[in-house]
């Protein structure tokens, strides 16, 4: 049995550590807090599925059925999250040159949104995906033409004539937040006056301004069941610099942007915090598919703990200034932070 300490030690004004006594004590002098309301839940629905089809690459993720979307939906919405974000994977014959699929009604995201709004209303805010890639044969973003010297390159205002019905399609749907992640130039213009002029002026965006060409999205290719050919570091940003992140996030307020996103998160903590200190609006921040990967497959061979790292990685993005996290374990880090009270 320890005997009490008879020495007094040094005379320090200053102590941290009295600070960190106890966890009701760290609690209350936390800087940083997150809260289910933070989280946003991205969510994948298939065409063609009689059950959930496990993601191979992204533990604990699947891509769901219609049914079962609602259900992990109502789930979601029972812990508190207050957004999902919506991903639409069509079969591969539904496919084109041009993603017609992405704006036919009839189409497996465009079906998703109008029975998710018709079973929720706004219980739970439904957000849209509001790009090409998932419904091109190619798997570019965009429409892909001759560049005039015996190749092709996605042409950027071609392109944005697509974003506008897309954005539209979706907004009829019933998507309260369209969230284009394309990253053409002048994309939230074309999109704000498209919705505008279809009598959406509620419906909200939140841009992907700041989405690099990164090499942390590969299991999120299987996913979508990606058909991208080639990569897309003509259109998204250089993982090298740090000014045209603070350009993009400018110039998509400046066109109508109610919330702007940086996308990877945890790789580009810098930009966001950057990012964060100069916004007018909202900014949310994207724990994409490799980052979140990562901490599952440490934690499946015991190198760390699985959900403290998560929650740790989450609140990192929090404290560089995110307002909103999309995360794939939100589900999960939300039932955690309702048990801790």
């Amino acid at each position: 049995m320890s005997t009490p300490s008879t020495n007094h030690g040094q005379r320090l004004n200053r102590r941290p550590r009295r600070l960190r006594t106890s966890p009701v004590m760290r609690r209350m002098v936390a800087e940083t807090s997150l809260e289910p309301r933070h989280l946003v839940l991205p969510m994948f629905v298939a065409e063609g599925l009689a059950e959930p089809k496990p993601i191979t690459s992204l533990p604990g993720v699947v891509q769901h059925t219609e049914d079962s979307l609602v259900d992990a939906v109502a789930e979601a919405i029972s812990v508190g999250i207050p957004c999902v974000d919506l991903f639409g994977v069509p079969l591969e014959e539904n496919k084109d040159a041009e993603g017609s699929e992405a704006w036919n009604p009839g189409g497996i995201l465009n079906k998703a949104l109008r029975r998710l709004r018709d079973e929720f209303g706004d219980d739970v805010l439904v957000m849209a995906d509001t790009c090409l890639d998932e419904f091109t044969d190619h798997g570019h973003c965009g429409v892909l033409r001759e560049d005039g010297h015996g190749g092709v390159r996605v042409d950027n205002d071609d392109t944005l004539e697509f974003y506008r019905k897309m954005a539209v399609a979706q907004a009829e749907a019933g998507a309260h937040i369209i969230s284009p992640s394309g990253m053409m130039d002048g994309q939230i213009e074309a999109i704000r006056e498209a919705l505008d002029d279809a009598g959406h002026q509620d419906v909200a965006i939140m841009a992907y301004s700041a989405k690099y060409a990164s090499a942390f999205y590969g299991p999120f290719r299987e996913a979508v069941g990606s058909s991208l050919q080639g990569d897309r570091r003509t259109y998204q940003q250089d993982v090298a610099n740090r000014r045209e992140s603070l350009l993009e996030v400018e110039l998509d307020v400046a066109e109508g942007a109610d919330i702007v996103m940086v996308k990877p998160a945890m790789a580009f903590l810098d930009v966001l915090r950057e990012v964060a200190d100069s916004s007018p609006v909202p900014v949310a921040a994207y724990q994409v598919s490799g980052e979140y990967a990562m901490i599952c497959a440490a934690g499946e061979r015991g190198w760390i703990d699985r959900d403290a790292a998560m929650l740790e990685a989450v609140i990192s993005i929090r404290r560089a200034g995110a307002d909103q996290v999309l995360t794939y374990d939100a589900v999960n880090i939300a039932r955690r932070l309702r048990a801790d009270g």
